[in-house]
């Protein structure tokens, strides 16, 4: 089944033929652009958009990854939209609507026929208002075309030998604050080193969701036991509340996608 859904992605790239790739540097547009760059003679070019609420961590590993596979790439440096400067409950849209005519704009003047993102067949089943966007800007997305999923994509790219097959899912930090907040940069840069910092504690996917001045820290499986008793617990909640949050909360639920999202509020 997988190998058939492969066979799909294949054709729909080869159809496209000439596209850039909205590439975030995470597993799914990583995996949707190592496929397109295997496919010879298909005229492509990754590129990626640079905002203040994009963490650079990934812009790094993003760039790392198109210069070691000998990819043509572009970055787009984007000011933060003042429309979703209130962190409105349609963000997701505006913001989806706001980068990806960048993204198409910049195609037609580089002559490229398509965009392409790597939304995956799962993304359907969650609260992604982004996804109008795209379709009303006929953006392409080949991995959820040929329904393949977040388990298929892992699958193939650990079968492939890629070291980033297992790499945690990432979000723009827009994500990690309440709607209807309004955005500092002292915000987005105080989630931004709390989670670069228990990144490198040893707590890759964490989620550091900001209240205030409150931290909620949403860990991975299996994280958060071990985060509990962790010999350094004291030193991360100092270099926390260095960043600047006065409380540093666990939460026991651990991650979930989109716990802000209004799908998950309580009554």
């Amino acid at each position: 089944m997988l190998e058939g859904k492969l066979k799909e992605l294949d054709s729909i790239l080869t159809d496209l033929n000439s596209f850039v790739v909205a590439f975030s540097g995470g597993v799914d547009s990583s995996f949707l652009l190592y496929r397109a760059h295997s496919i010879n003679k298909l005229n492509i070019m990754a590129v990626m958009i640079r905002t203040p609420y994009i963490p650079l961590r990934e812009i790094r590993e993003a760039t790392e990854f198109v210069r070691t596979n000998k990819i043509k790439y572009s970055i787009i440096d984007i000011e933060f939209p003042q429309i979703i400067e209130n962190n409105p409950p349609e963000r997701c849209y505006l913001c989806k609507r706001a980068l990806f005519e960048e993204l198409v704009s910049f195609a037609g003047k580089n002559n490229y026929d398509h965009v392409v993102d790597g939304t995956n067949a799962d993304d359907t089943k969650d609260f992604r208002p982004g996804l109008r966007a795209l379709r009303e800007l006929g953006i392409r997305s080949p991995l959820m075309e040929s329904g393949l999923t977040k388990s298929d994509i892992r699958e193939s790219l650990k079968k492939a030998g890629l070291a980033f097959w297992d790499k945690p899912a990432m979000a723009c930090l827009l994500t990690r604050i309440p709607y209807g907040t309004n955005i500092s940069s002292d915000m987005l840069r105080m989630v931004e080193q709390a989670e670069d910092l228990l990144f490198e504690k040893g707590y890759p996917g964490s989620r550091v969701r900001i209240h205030g001045d409150l931290a909620r820290i949403e860990c991975l499986t299996g994280y958060l036991e071990k985060l509990v008793h962790d010999p350094h617990k004291e030193d991360i909640i100092s270099e926390m509340k260095k960043i600047g949050f006065r409380y540093i909360s666990l939460d026991l639920e651990g991650y979930r996608t989109g716990s802000l999202n209004p799908v998950n509020r309580l009554p």
